[in-house]
């Protein structure tokens, strides 16, 4: 990518890497994750449909006009495009599951597929022309989220997946689209005008709103865009614009330098527990003490600042709150409770007494500077031993092939419930994705 320049500032510069992206370009490993992202946003979607937060959203939408080309992942509803993306996006993180990446920070995936999805089968697209929109989005959402990086997130208090993700979901339906690098500017600058989302409403249905929200507005700016709507095409850099109203550490330069590993998409992280990312390290580290909760007399857990603001709920009530709760998650892991089960985050679950009890031996002491996801864990037995450990949850893995039998059985857990025998039949279409004539091949099984 080049340097920015008068007549192409940050905007264009992004808007014209975005649509420069071509499917022959990408390494079969690039292809091989972004494979894993649509299986992993599937599976998540899937396990998220009948959540209460999902049937209102859904409710709302079929009140304001059914009917449509778009599915609803789970259901027999058919809606309109954006109608669409909103339940999708928002079932799509209803349980925290989905797919990381600490460049934006935030939730890539299921920002940017409920809208490219729905604009695909509106279209009867194929799934190579989704494959390249989906990485054209997701790259452009990483080089965005590091320019207003860290004071968007953890300064300001803005949720990531909201905003930088309503940016990647309209540069994603713009490629898919086939929009030319200045009207893509403009989608960029539609999208960044809705862009809002805050961490504050971590814990509450307003998060996984958020998804739904961004893929939404990424969906509308793209439309509007083809359609000749008008907007800036400095929407990023200009004054009072989205970098320098949305964070105090706007750096151009990092958006435009080169990801360590070539595309940022090699730095996705999947879930395998069903809470915040940034609980991860803590439930791992927990996990190599061996230690059982009778043996612990206290447990002090040292994190990175910004935690606090993410994913301490000191005392939770429900089972959403407990997916936020540092103290909580570390007790389940020590009780050998399995946090990779949905049915673990439940309202009995965060108030059982036993847990409560446990959670309330752990201190947490905050360290500055620290990666998001690196944990240490210290423990004192009733015998006076002390036991420590150390987790970062922000490596990704080495192996993509290995990753991709992980996240298949992720798959396979989350949707067989509902899909039953039509969940293999899932699975296998999108081993093959780049090879669909017509992505509505794989959403018809869905449904």
């Amino acid at each position: 990518m080049g340097a920015i320049t008068d007549e192409a500032g940050l905007t264009g510069a992004l808007a014209t890497q975005s649509a420069s992206v071509r499917y022959g370009d990408l390494s079969l490993d690039a292809r091989a994750l972004a494979r894993q992202c649509i299986l992993d946003y599937l599976g998540c979607t899937l396990a998220g449909a009948q959540e209460r937060l999902t049937l209102l959203v859904l409710a709302e939408m079929e009140e304001q006009g059914g009917g449509g080309a778009a599915t609803v992942v789970g259901h027999a509803a058919r809606l309109p495009a954006l109608s669409a993306a909103m339940v999708n996006g928002s079932a799509a993180h209803a349980l925290d599951f989905d797919d990381v990446n600490m460049a934006m920070p935030g939730h890539p995936s299921v920002a940017i597929l409920p809208g490219l999805l729905a604009l695909a089968e509106e279209r009867g697209a194929s799934g190579a022309a989704v494959l390249t929109a989906f990485v054209a989005g997701y790259e452009l959402q990483c080089r965005l989220g590091r320019a207003i990086a860290p004071g968007h997130y953890d300064g300001l208090g803005f949720h990531a997946t909201a905003t930088v993700g309503s940016f990647g979901a309209a540069a994603a339906c713009a490629h898919l689209l086939g929009l030319d690098p200045a009207t893509t500017a403009t989608a960029l600058g539609i999208a960044g005008t809705q862009a809002a989302g805050l961490k504050s409403m971590f814990g509450t249905m307003c998060k996984p709103l958020h998804a739904g929200k961004a893929s939404f507005h990424g969906l509308l700016a793209a439309r509007l865009a083809a359609r000749g709507f008008s907007s800036r095409d400095d929407v990023i850099e200009c004054a009072q614009g989205f970098a320098r109203t949305h964070s105090a550490d706007f750096s151009p330069e990092r958006a435009l330098a080169a990801p360590p590993r070539g595309l940022w998409i090699f730095d996705n992280l999947f879930k395998y527990h069903a809470a915040c990312y940034l609980t991860h390290a803590p439930i791992e580290a927990a996990r190599k003490l061996g230690v059982t909760p009778a043996d612990v007399r206290r447990i002090r857990l040292r994190v990175d600042q910004a935690t606090d603001r993410v994913c301490n709920i000191a005392e939770p009530r429900t089972g959403l709150e407990a997916k936020f709760s540092l103290r909580l998650t570390t007790a389940m892991a020590l009780a050998g409770l399995d946090t990779g089960a949905l049915e673990t985050y439940s309202d009995g679950i965060a108030t059982d007494p036993a847990l409560v009890a446990m959670r309330d031996r752990v201190t947490i002491e905050f360290a500055s500077g620290w990666p998001h996801t690196l944990a240490e864990i210290e423990a004192e037995t009733a015998s006076g031993k002390r036991l420590s450990a150390r987790h970062d949850a922000g490596v990704p893995a080495e192996d993509i092939r290995e990753q991709g039998r992980r996240v298949e059985e992720k798959f396979h857990s989350l949707a067989r419930p509902l899909l039953r025998e039509a969940a293999a039949r899932v699975l296998e279409t999108v081993r093959h994705f780049g090879e669909l004539e017509d992505v509505r091949t794989l959403l018809a099984l869905c449904r």
